[in-house]
């Protein structure tokens, strides 16, 4: 098995209709929280029309100011709501703040495109590019090439330059990531150069085993990588270790385990999506399933996603006992500079 180098914990930044701050300040405890424990890094999910952040780079603008040392992550940004050059000066504004640690990841298409697709965009939408292309064009925005011709210039206060897009970046472009869950989103990123994300969710192409199915796109994109690009993956799953919840909380943990459950038993709907079953148990139970996870064992990030509809108390144990009992059997120890 390969040890985990690195430890990252995914979060859904959940908040109640009627206090909305109370949920995102408690979200960014949360950061702060992970970065005292020696997490390698801590992403949140970006989510429309739900009590959870809907935007992921001012989300993370908050959490940079609030941490110095994790890497800050989006798992991930749909690309169809985002305007390519637009969100390129958010990410890229976001990452000087972080002083280069910001990791943003992105997936295709529009949920919900039937309630907001009207809203976001003008004209008939149905007709535009939102799949890879358009995280073409933000990759190529990223690269901060001259706008115009090679005399083209803009004036502004005290400044005369060529335009492109500000501020700059360019380390960036290396951490750029995709969600995928298909062999040919996965052929996509690793052709284009982006680091993967793979999490609880993939698409069974060639059986109804979960890991065969993930080990498998691993496997693809590794295999389609540019030479000499390392190709970053990261692998998520749903952690939730017993050992330091009290007798209540250990029930509801398990509730919501059996909630689960059956969507895991077999392939769901058209395009057969499988589903990892959640770890819930002891810390002794759960090192000895991902012991015996091959997607895991062929990976060194791991990425705990949280659950949703937690609070923070949940989150921060959560936290707490994977730090303490579980990662260090996995091969993983805190940052050298966390004591």
């Amino acid at each position: 098995m390969t040890a985990i180098r690195s430890l990252s914990f995914l979060t859904p930044g959940n908040y109640p209709d009627d206090d909305p701050y109370a949920g995102l300040e408690a979200t960014l405890r949360l950061f702060e929280f992970g970065e005292r424990e020696g997490f390698d890094g801590g992403w949140i999910r970006q989510r429309h029309l739900e009590h959870g952040v809907s935007s992921a780079a001012v989300f993370l603008a908050a959490a940079s100011q609030r941490t110095t040392r994790i890497e800050l992550g989006t798992a991930v940004i749909p690309i169809g709501y985002e305007n390519p050059f637009r969100l390129a000066e958010d990410l890229t504004t976001v990452d000087v703040l972080a002083r280069g640690r910001l990791q943003p990841g992105f997936s295709t298409g529009m949920p919900h495109a039937d309630l907001l697709g009207d809203l976001v965009h003008d004209g008939d939408w149905r007709s535009y590019d939102l799949s890879y292309g358009r995280i073409g064009r933000l990759i190529d925005n990223l690269r901060g090439d001259h706008l115009g011709g090679p005399d083209t210039v803009i004036h502004s206060p005290g400044n005369v330059q060529r335009p492109r897009l500000q501020p700059r970046s360019p380390g960036l472009l290396d951490r750029i990531w995709y969600g995928g869950g298909s062999l040919r989103s996965v052929r996509w990123a690793a052709e284009h150069g982006l680091n993967l994300l793979t999490g609880n969710i993939v698409q069974g192409e060639g059986g109804d085993d979960f890991v065969t199915a993930q080990l498998a796109l691993i496997a693809e994109y590794r295999r389609r990588l540019p030479p000499g690009r390392p190709g970053r993956v990261a692998l998520g799953r749903v952690v939730v270790p017993l050992d330091g919840a009290d007798a209540a909380t250990r029930e509801r943990y398990r509730r919501y385990a059996a909630s689960r459950r059956e969507r895991t038993l077999k392939p769901q709907g058209e395009r057969r999506i499988l589903f990892a079953p959640d770890l819930v148990g002891t810390a002794e139970e759960i090192v000895e399933r991902l012991r015996a996870d091959r997607a895991v064992a062929a990976v060194s990030e791991l990425r705990l996603e949280l659950p949703y509809e937690f609070d923070e108390r949940d989150y921060a144990q959560i936290l707490r006992d994977v730090r303490t009992l579980i990662a260090p059997e996995l091969g993983w120890w805190p940052a050298e500079d966390v004591r």
